[in-house]
């Protein structure tokens, strides 16, 4: 998921492809819209249909998926993980019964690739901030994929496109660096006595660290 080697020599991953304003902006603007679109879960009707405001899955989408979150802030969270990684996760906490209680977003940097277990459903191997790996089965995890090559995991746009991004990042960088350390000095060095290598390595060394680019 990024962070392979790049032909500028930036590794680019999700986390550090939103240091670049242009991606920054396009993934905030896009997470904020479509979180604060309207989710209502609706009940069939003979004819027509009706908010099921009596509904639990009502309230999680709607109002409040888990006590910490709104739930745009849990839309905006999910979709800015779609945007980076290509895949976005939620753990789906059940009661005894099996229905939903609450939605918890999961970190795609600790999901693995779902496998297929014996009994033909998918299960996640999820690395908790302990260290600890857990096991969830398909009807623990909210799974949405961006587009994919085999209906299992999302490509990850950050990864698809790195190169561009590390270009950028690579440009901006080599910018600064050019007005902090003045990377077009005007003039020579020169002495009249024979430098030894010793001197000559040192100055060789200071020279580079204050003019040299990236």
């Amino acid at each position: 998921l990024g962070g392979g080697p790049t032909a500028s020599g930036i590794s680019v991953t999700p986390t550090s492809a939103l240091k670049l304003a242009a991606v920054w902006a396009c993934v905030r603007v896009i997470s904020e819209d479509v979180a604060s679109l309207p989710l209502i879960t609706y009940r069939r009707l003979g004819r027509g249909k009706e908010r099921a405001l009596g509904h639990r899955i009502y309230r999680l989408l709607h109002d409040e998926p888990n006590p910490y979150m709104t739930a745009m802030g849990f839309r905006e969270t999910l979709q800015g993980h779609l945007l980076t990684w290509g895949n976005a996760y939620a753990n789906i906490e059940r009661d005894d019964g099996g229905q939903p209680l609450a939605l918890w977003p999961l970190r795609p940097d600790r999901m693995d690739s779902p496998v297929i277990s014996e009994a033909g459903t998918l299960l996640y191997r999820y690395t908790l901030p302990s260290g600890e790996a857990c096991w969830l089965s398909q009807h623990e995890v909210l799974h949405l994929r961006g587009l994919s090559p085999d209906g299992l995991m999302g490509y990850s746009p950050i990864n698809q496109h790195r190169e561009a991004i590390a270009l950028a990042l690579a440009t901006e960088e080599f910018g600064a660096r050019f007005f902090s350390n003045d990377s077009r000095p005007g003039g020579v060095l020169q002495t009249g006595k024979r430098l030894s290598t010793e001197t000559a390595d040192r100055l060789r060394v200071a020279w580079q660290a204050a003019h040299q680019g990236l």
